[in-house]
């Protein structure tokens, strides 16, 4: 029987023991608490914030912009700055208003656009001018211009003259006066260049002019275009040298 009571005691204890656990430790919820990080594992690294100028890890990733790199490009120098390879390209105080006037009447004229088409045109007209070649003058200027280049070169033809024209490159081609007088625009450029300029007389001997000197030229020369006019081509209408 001794025995018996023994196990009966231990048994009672055990009840006890293990009613005292739960009320202690309680019952599992589901909303308890993780257990704490063991100790010895490490922690897991922390997620990196995309930031602007990542290499994103997904390329669909629409929302991480590259930034330029060392070995991109650098930008084209504009041609409305002056610097190495530049060529400056200005609207002066004195064409302002004329240039406001004009962009009022034809949004698509843009000043600087417009001087890098006029370089274009000096160019092709100083050459033309220098071979005599009337056909390609013809188109770009107005009436009475063409006159005075026709004629211009019909006097050297007539004295057996040659003239030889070297255009080295532009130092400016600034506008320096702006006008709108009803729907006519016109347009002052000041072009500074650097030319080699030489006559020749019947004999090749030359009577004006080094071909070994470079000479810095000013010129100032006027273009004109109908604002409402469908050809968006601008006439030469008058030239003149300055100082």
């Amino acid at each position: 029987m001794g025995n018996n009571y023994d196990i009966i005691l231990i048994g009672l204890v055990a009840v006890f023991l293990i009613l005292r656990l739960r009320s202690v430790l309680g019952k599992r919820t589901g909303n308890e608490r993780p257990p704490a990080r063991d100790p010895f594992t490490p922690p897991a690294p922390p997620t990196a914030t995309p930031r602007v100028g990542d290499t994103p890890a997904n390329q669909g990733n629409d929302n991480v912009v590259p930034l330029p790199t060392a070995n991109a490009p650098a930008p084209r120098p504009s041609l409305a700055t002056s610097g190495p390879g530049g060529i400056r390209a200005t609207v002066m105080p004195t064409a302002a208003t004329g240039v406001a006037a004009i962009r009022a009447a034809d949004p698509s004229f843009e000043p600087i656009g417009f001087t890098g088409g006029a370089r274009a045109a000096f160019t092709a007209i100083v050459e033309a001018f220098a071979k005599g070649d009337t056909a390609t003058l013809r188109p770009l200027l107005d009436g009475p211009t063409f006159a005075s280049f026709e004629a211009a070169i019909r006097g050297r033809i007539e004295r057996k003259e040659k003239a030889e024209t070297t255009l080295i490159g532009f130092e400016a081609s600034d506008i320096a006066a702006a006008e709108l007088q009803g729907t006519n625009a016109s347009v002052t450029v000041r072009f500074v260049s650097e030319q080699i300029n030489v006559l020749r007389n019947a004999d090749s001997q030359i009577v004006d002019g080094n071909p070994n000197e470079v000479q810095k030229v000013i010129d100032l020369w006027t273009f004109r275009r109908d604002t409402k006019s469908s050809d968006p081509n601008w006439l030469l209408i008058k030239t003149e040298s300055e100082g």
